[in-house]
């Protein structure tokens, strides 16, 4: 399906920062079809703990299509537990080659606490190379705004809470009602 057969979805905005010996994912809350904002408070950053093993999580993109997917990512953790590289290469490469999972819209951000990852569905299993991932329509804004607050004093929560105010005043598909979840490793 074509980007243009898509009824005028835009996606959100979502960030990790790892700073401190912490990482920390935010994301917006806001979901749009075209120029009308269908809800503002959706949770698109969740803790999760596949056989006790906790990480957390956020995506960007159909919330069907997300949900498949990490729940993929929770099977592949199961299977391999604490080894989150290893399961996000093997959900990557399930994404890249089987023709169901190909078809899902989504992008996720994924950390254990010690590592921190955006998984694609091109088959990429990427780690930032400055400790700040960004995706999703307003993921450039927060990105930039992110890597300039790096060298600061600011927490990795505080860089992820001012980051994603300047993505939501200039992206019109992010708000300011975020959800941040914190994990240490």
């Amino acid at each position: 399906m074509a980007d243009s057969d898509f009824p005028g979805w835009h996606g959100t905005t979502i960030i990790g920062v790892k700073k401190g010996g912490q990482i920390v994912i935010a994301g917006d809350g806001q979901v749009s079809l075209g120029q009308t904002v269908i809800k503002g408070t959706a949770r698109k950053v969740r803790r999760l703990s596949p056989g006790g093993f906790e990480i957390v999580a956020g995506f960007a993109g159909s919330t069907a299509d997300a949900f498949t997917l990490l729940e993929r990512l929770e099977t592949k953790l199961e299977a391999t537990p604490g080894q989150l590289a290893r399961a996000s290469v093997e959900l990557a490469k399930d994404w890249r080659t089987d023709k169901y999972l190909q078809k899902l819209e989504a992008m996720l951000i994924v950390t254990d606490g010690k590592d921190l990852f955006v998984i694609t569905g091109a088959g990429d299993v990427l780690e930032p190379e400055h400790n700040v991932a960004a995706i999703g329509s307003g993921g450039n804004f927060a990105l930039a705004a992110a890597r300039a607050m790096m060298d600061s004093d600011k927490s990795a929560e505080d860089v992820a809470r001012q980051s994603m105010a300047i993505a939501a005043d200039i992206c019109v598909y992010t708000n300011g009602n975020l959800t941040v979840e914190a994990i240490s490793g």
